[in-house]
């Protein structure tokens, strides 16, 4: 696997971002206890305009924004995990944000604030459903030129009472059915069904989303989205111009990466630079789907780190909207990835430490504060070759009860006032020694 490139790919309505930049973290600690509160209820080639990462107008106006809002936030966190280091990085905000939006649905007081506030949700519930479900319509594309999809499901234990309203809720505006499975005595095949669903969703490209042990009899829900995308390149790269180059990585070295290359008088792409920066635009077909594409931002002088720093949804729209169309002398790396990151320290860090703790209050999901989120986990794959790009990601957010109630079973009792029969055996072996009946024992 080549993972010499990094990118980031915020996928939206609209537009599929992939950021050069530069991983992995490993598993998150649930944050500190906190006490709970009173719970309450495209881009195609034009010569001059592209369609902007800043909000547009429509009903999902605010859900795009926050989506590239956290897709940035959550970037910067990452890429400032010390775990991190020069580690490349790659994720789907939208996939992310599908998910803790379904789980939101059902969070309440201090909980939700605080979901609300770390992924930007619109504050009006109406915006917010309306937003993700023309979003998730929308990317139910009719195009040949490229695939696009995305997908939400519910994983609840049978036996546990979830709330009506919850679950419709979930299906209605997000199209996440729900899938009844067994929890609590087929812990580890609920887990391979959920992870079947994932690589059926996502061509295989993600296998095995939650690890062995992640589903347990405490599981109560696991909330799952996948997002797919296969589209190729409006200027494909010719194979037998790719060529073994110098590739200078984060920490200074050098390696060899297969270049392609496009630097013939057709190599029109949508381009700009600054001081400091170069900004590339590279569309992907779109037939009579949505206009999408890589947008790429280079550092002339090799490094990341300040480019990082200044990221926001300002920022990028305003490089966004200073491309043009021009000839430019194309040379990209071929690359694949794959990606895969616990979030509950990031996110816990990033402001929103309750739900991962016993305080939390997720009462809209069942009526009561029994269940907190136990791991929201994320894999992603993306490969970049000269016929385009193929992208999956998928995210899992498993809940589980505060407490694990097992009712024991009743105490038996063991009378033996009448005939039986008993068995003298050789533990080790199981080796029978004696056998007997007694029918009458003073007879």
């Amino acid at each position: 696997m080549n993972s010499s490139l990094a990118a980031i790919a915020a996928l939206a309505v609209f537009c599929i971002l992939a950021l050069v930049l530069a991983g992995c973290t490993g598993p998150g600690e649930p944050g500190p206890s906190i006490p709970g509160d009173t719970p309450t209820p495209s881009l195609a080639e034009t010569s001059s305009s592209l369609a902007p990462l800043s909000p547009i107008p429509g009903s999902d106006t605010n859900v795009v924004d926050a989506n590239n809002r956290v897709a940035l936030d959550l970037y910067g966190r990452i890429a400032d995990d010390p775990k991190t280091g020069d580690s490349n990085i790659f994720f789907s905000p939208f996939s992310i944000s599908s998910a803790l939006a379904i789980t939101y649905e059902g969070a309440r007081g201090t909980t939700a604030e605080e979901i609300r506030s770390v992924f930007h949700f619109p504050e009006n519930q109406s915006v917010m459903r309306s937003g993700f479900a023309e979003v998730i319509a929308g990317m139910d594309n009719k195009t040949n030129a490229y695939t696009l999809r995305t997908a939400n499901a519910l994983w609840a234990e049978e036996t546990y009472p979830f709330l009506a309203e919850y679950i419709s809720a979930a299906d209605r505006y997000y199209g996440a059915k729900t899938n009844n499975l067994d929890f609590v005595y087929a812990p580890e095949d609920s887990r391979v069904t959920i992870n079947r669903w994932v690589e059926d969703q996502t061509e295989d490209r993600i296998k095995n989303l939650l690890q062995p042990d992640s589903i347990n009899p405490a599981t109560r829900l696991v909330i799952t989205n996948a997002i797919y995308f296969k589209g190729t390149w409006v200027k494909q790269f010719n194979e037998e111009k790719t060529t073994d180059a110098d590739f200078r990585t984060g920490t200074g070295s050098i390696v060899r990466v297969p270049m392609m290359q496009r630097t013939d008088e057709d190599a029109r792409y949508g381009y700009a630079e600054t001081d400091t920066l170069q900004i590339l635009s590279m569309p992907y077909e779109s037939g009579d789907g949505k206009d999408l594409s890589m947008l790429v931002l280079l550092p002339k002088d090799g490094g990341l780190a300040s480019v990082e720093h200044s990221l926001n949804t300002s920022m990028l729209s305003s490089l966004q909207d200073s491309l043009r169309t021009r000839r430019v002398m194309v040379y990209f790396p071929k690359f694949v990835m794959e990606t895969k990151y616990s979030l509950p320290a990031v996110l816990s860090a990033m402001g929103m430490p309750t739900a991962f703790t016993w305080s939390a209050d997720f009462s809209g999901m069942d009526g009561m504060r029994n269940l907190y989120i136990d791991d929201v986990v994320h894999q992603a794959f993306v490969e970049v070759n000269e016929e385009g790009t193929e992208a999956a990601a998928a995210t899992g957010v498993t809940m589980h009860l505060t407490s694990l109630r097992v009712d024991e079973p009743p105490v038996p009792v063991f009378r033996a006032d009448h005939p039986f029969i008993f068995l003298i055996r050789d533990d080790e072996t199981g080796n029978i020694l004696f056998i007997g009946r007694v029918t009458n024992p003073v007879q």
